[in-house]
């Protein structure tokens, strides 16, 4: 079996130099097909308000050389137990929604053939909902867990359908959620009103707000949301607006109360096993992005979901069970 082709090693060539791929992996037009790809979406027309994450992608590259090949936290090398590749971008018509949106999920499905998983770098919140139709093309209505500082369900802005704000309700309306296994985590804030959180409930939504995760902990979080979940094809959607601004500051819409980089992370740490089928890392605007923090914070989520995902790969391939300390988590 040939060997895979891993990232350029740090030790013998500078992070500041070679690769510019995401973790300095080889593009996929390098090593002909990868397990899992990495690609991005810079795409930022459907905001509401900061624009800039169209940038977010090539920021949370930049931001990515800093990453190693073994992850201690996952105890696993993804890159050695996976072919793992970066695909590039995704060029989509930046006047043109509509357009934008099919041909990021004619791309998506490309990109998924023959059992590829993809963990796309936003781009703003609007390429989930083609993201998602490409994953239920694939596997059928999935299950989502959103970690989200806002619902995203709302109906329309200025009478738009597609924007950052309403692509979940757009999956619900087009049946391409299972409406059993649907959570959002870590959202917190204002609304518009009551009807809000009513109309989010009808659509099947479970809400663990960021207090849930502070009074309840990490441990009682992730083992309600396996519950939930169980073993239905699962996607993963962050917006990093989840993050509390002192973590995320780079972002379009920021909201104060939010989980620290390290409540997100354990959080995601502790789906170890899950039949994860795909996820998306969105909102990074680098524009207001001080020292880095939301690049850096990105570039380590979209590093654990392609471990979580190299793990299932491992044992759905060679019937090897995920380590169960994680489980345990």
């Amino acid at each position: 079996m040939p060997q895979n082709v891993g990232p350029i090693d740090s030790s013998r060539t500078p992070r500041y130099a070679g690769r510019d791929g995401f973790a300095r992996l080889p593009r996929l037009d390098q090593v002909g097909r990868a397990d899992i790809v990495v690609a991005g979406v810079p795409f930022d027309t459907g905001v509401s308000y900061r624009p800039g994450a169209r940038f977010g992608p090539n920021h949370i590259r930049e931001a990515s050389r800093l990453l190693r090949p073994y992850n201690p936290a996952l105890d696993v090398s993804p890159f050695e137990l996976t072919q793992v590749a970066d695909a590039g971008d995704i060029a989509v018509n930046p006047f043109d929604i509509a357009e934008a949106i099919e041909t990021v999920q004619s791309a998506a499905y490309d990109l998924t053939a023959d059992g590829t998983r993809l963990v796309t770098l936003g781009g703003d919140h609007t390429i989930s909902l083609p993201l998602l139709r490409a994953a239920a093309e694939r596997h059928g209505p999935v299950a989502l867990l959103h970690f989200d500082a806002h619902l995203d369900t709302w109906d329309t802005y200025f009478g738009a359908e597609f924007t950052h704000g309403t692509p979940f309700r757009r999956a619900f309306e087009e049946g391409i959620l299972d409406t059993e296994a649907l959570s959002h985590v870590g959202t917190r804030g204002p609304l518009y009103g009551k009807k809000d959180l009513d109309d989010d409930h009808r659509f099947g939504f479970g809400i663990v707000t960021s207090a849930d995760v502070y009074r309840q902990g990490v441990d009682e979080v992730v083992a309600k949301l396996r519950d939930r979940i169980g073993d239905r094809p699962l996607y993963i959607s962050i917006d990093v607006d989840v993050m509390d601004p002192a973590h995320a500051p780079g972002t379009g819409t920021p909201e104060a109360g939010g989980v620290t980089s390290r409540e997100l992370l354990e959080i995601i740490r502790g789906f170890v096993g899950l039949n994860l089928i795909g996820a998306d890392v969105v909102e990074v605007a680098p524009a207001y992005d001080h020292a880095e923090l939301t690049g850096v914070a990105a570039s380590h989520l979209a590093y654990d979901l392609v471990s979580l995902l190299a793990l299932r790969h491992r044992e759905t391939s060679a019937g090897q069970p995920a380590d169960a300390s994680a489980l345990s988590r």
